[in-house]
């Protein structure tokens, strides 16, 4: 009984003090350039949008921590360059709501730097070529669940407007080495994501 009563006094008490932070919220948007470390077509070539919201809070004078909810578009493309001897087209599309959380320090008054791990759940996945989306027997399942940490910066441009420029690398692969039977031409390895994204966020809570 008196274990029962301490945890619940317990809970009251984180309960009370996380309510009592001050915590600041908004929506985000922007864009991502990705690639997928593991084919064999190099650069930033795919993009993609994301949108969502975030909730922050200071947890020191120069400290804060957050969280984040969006919607993120990442994949590869081949790009097709002028005289290609090999035009054949390839593209990878993946859609993810990714749960990013977040430490951040200010450097100065306008600047912070960010670092964080980003869980994301893969809700639709399409690969094509030049004839569309492959068909179901050339098509190879990708994995749920992606893990991502991540780095960058972000510098206030207005009260209420800040730009987050971030990169992130896959630490858990999205999809396993392909078997003897996998088209060979776009799939070495285990494949990662790759992605740059650059976002405006718009605070409410200033």
């Amino acid at each position: 009984m008196t274990k029962k009563i301490l945890i619940s006094v317990v809970i009251l008490f984180l309960a009370n003090w996380a309510f009592a932070q001050r915590f600041e919220g908004g929506l985000l948007a922007g864009f991502n350039a990705t690639q997928v470390e593991g084919d064999y077509f190099k650069g930033f070539n795919k993009p993609g949008i994301l949108a969502g919201f975030f909730v922050q809070t200071d947890v020191a004078p120069a400290v804060f921590a957050g969280m984040e909810i969006k919607y993120s578009q990442k994949g590869s493309r081949k790009r097709i360059k002028k005289n290609d001897p090999d035009p054949q087209k390839y593209i990878m599309r993946l859609g993810y709501v990714d749960v990013p959380l977040f430490v951040g320090f200010r450097t100065n008054d306008r600047g912070a730097v960010i670092a964080g791990v980003s869980a994301g759940y893969l809700i639709h996945d399409g690969e094509f070529d030049e004839y569309g989306e492959f068909p179901p027997e050339d098509q190879h399942a990708f994995n749920n669940f992606d893990l991502q940490p991540f780095l960058g910066f972000q510098f206030d441009m207005l009260d209420q407007v800040k730009l987050d420029l971030r990169f992130a690398l896959s630490v858990l692969p999205i999809r396993g080495q392909p078997g003897d039977d996998a088209t060979s031409y776009y799939w070495l390895n285990n494949q990662f994501n790759n992605v740059i994204s650059l976002a405006a966020y718009y605070n409410f809570g200033r």
